[in-house]
């Protein structure tokens, strides 16, 4: 019998895409048929998380399989060294020989020093890219591309494929820049989504009961977007009466919508239809930002799933199907409202969470879910294993292939470890913070400090812990760091964190576990915890 022949990988990754924006994780918002059929005749995975959730580290983490401190991606404005080993060129050097192509937002930095490298092919959008008419970068020059972005991306990975080596296999990295923010969606799809959406239950949370950086943070539907992000002309005045700047430098158009306590003499009109609105409460004039928000988003995400289904359709009709491994998933996940926020950062569970689906014929079963914690450093060695391919050994993450066949070993990592380290970036105001997570709990650790780090400031307040009962409180809303009834919790969290922390080789900011349980300053029974 034959050896079978080394699947195909395409791997799809959106910008920005909330597991809760992809009809098959339920949440009743959109429809997404072709990102529901991979699901249907594939897997599913409810707790695949991200390692650092911002853009330019994960995309580090999926391409290398290490975590940020050791592929020196740490925050937003890092940049790859070029010579890092990767996925790609572990594909491409294997005996298979496989052919690899990098298409759409690359966002590791640009330049000779930072292009992507491993690839036999690649075109790449510079920085966050354009949604119109976007330019690409390939090692022939920089050209610009009639047409929408999430279409454009699609045409370069169907036409590489279409022209690849028949002989060999191929490994396709499609990597969109929708839904990105400011959500410009197709005019094909400016009808969809006119009926309201639910607004989640923690849109008007007051932060109560969690650490300062959740009331700090510059991410709030209500009082953040910009004109920009809703597709609202942005007339011109003081900042007194048509709100700041997104970022206060002179060259800095950008404005955030105000939100003053009277609402009644705004009025708002829409970029391209025209229409007016006004406003009779503040409620209102909040209200409506996250429905205008939600309908942009959500039609931004509808090209993403028609696009998909290009793709999967050229699979089927090439007779590629059952031996291409596909997936589809997110750089990170996004706030939709939930905690009144919209962008990421956090490892609060909706910023936290990356939607994972993947289909492969010869090993998945239909409709199967996974409720197993895999991370995206697990990404690399797991295509590397289902190839044949040797993983090497400065890949931090573990293969996934076990689970794909249903199968979870018995010594398999219920642990997804998080840190973000952009400590008050300009626009968000995100404190840095590291934590991990078990199929429980959740233990964050804010050490709020920038340490020169490229994109980060100085400054913020006291460092601070928070502990979740994610059974008991799914929304986050309570920080039960300092009850006594969790501080067993809080013994055997902290030690889970710093047994990753000395796996990976991560630095703890925090002083370690001390042995002997006193009481805190507040009068709780726990654990002594102390602070660098």
């Amino acid at each position: 019998m034959e050896p079978q022949a080394p699947p195909n990988i395409v791997f799809i990754m959106a910008d920005d895409h909330a597991a809760k924006g992809i009809s098959c994780y339920g949440a009743g918002i959109n429809k997404t048929p072709n990102l529901d059929r991979i699901a249907s005749e594939g897997m599913l995975f409810n707790h695949c998380y991200v390692t650092n959730s911002i853009c330019t580290p994960s995309r580090a983490a999926i391409l290398c399989g290490t975590h940020n401190h050791v592929n020196g991606v740490t925050t937003l404005d890092s940049k790859i060294n070029k010579h890092m080993p990767n996925v790609a060129k572990q594909l491409r050097s294997s005996p298979a020989h496989y052919q690899t192509a990098m298409v759409g937002k690359w966002h590791l930095g640009e330049g000779a020093d930072h292009e992507p490298t491993g690839f036999d092919y690649w075109s790449v959008l510079p920085g966050q890219g354009e949604y119109w008419d976007p330019q690409f970068i390939e090692p022939s020059g920089t050209t610009s591309v009639p047409g929408y972005a999430t279409d454009v991306i699609t045409d370069k990975c169907i036409d590489w494929m279409d022209k690849r080596d028949r002989s060999r296999p191929f490994y396709l990295m499609c990597h969109h820049k929708a839904p990105h923010r400011t959500w410009e969606y197709d005019d094909k799809h400016k009808d969809l989504y006119k009926e309201p959406v639910r607004l989640p239950d923690t849109f008007t949370d007051d932060y109560k009961n969690r650490a300062n950086a959740a009331r700090i943070a510059k991410m709030r539907v209500a009082e953040d977007m910009t004109y920009n992000d809703l597709g609202i002309v942005q007339p011109e005045g003081p900042r007194s009466r048509i709100g700041d700047k997104m970022v206060d430098v002179w060259w800095w158009n950008d404005r955030k919508m105000p939100a003053p306590e009277d609402v009644t003499g705004l009025q708002f009109i829409c970029k391209n239809t025209g229409e007016l609105f006004t406003f009779k409460t503040k409620q209102e004039l909040a209200e409506w930002k996250f429905q205008r928000y939600m309908q942009r988003y959500l039609r931004t995400i509808q090209s993403v799933d028609d696009n998909v289904g290009r793709m999967l359709d050229y699979l089927e009709a090439e007779g590629l199907a059952d031996n291409t491994i596909v997936v589809y998933t997110s750089d990170q996940g996004f706030f939709l409202g939930e905690h009144g926020w919209f962008d990421k950062r956090f490892m609060y569970e909706e910023s936290f969470q990356m939607p994972f689906l993947i289909r492969y014929p010869r090993a998945i079963q239909p409709r199967s879910v996974c409720n197993d914690i895999i991370c995206n450093v697990d990404f690399a060695p797991t295509f590397l294993d289902l190839a044949g391919v040797r993983i090497p050994t400065y890949m931090q993450g573990v293969s996934f292939s076990a689970l794909l066949r249903g199968k979870t070993p018995a010594d398999w990592q219920q642990v997804a470890y998080h840190r973000y380290w952009m400590h008050r970036d300009i626009i968000h105001e995100a404190y840095a913070h590291y934590g991990c997570r078990d199929q429980r709990y959740k233990l964050i650790y804010w050490y709020a400090e920038d340490f020169g780090l490229e994109g980060t400031r100085p400054g913020g307040e006291e460092k601070e812990w928070e502990l979740f009962d994610c059974q008991e409180d799914p929304l986050e809303l309570f920080n039960c760091y300092h009850e006594p009834q969790y501080a067993s919790v809080v013994r055997k969290m902290t030690k889970l964190l710093e047994d990753k922390m000395a796996e990976i080789g991560d630095e703890p900011v925090h002083t370690k576990l001390q042995g002997v349980a006193k009481p805190t300053t507040n009068g709780h029974q726990g654990p002594i915890m102390t602070h660098k």
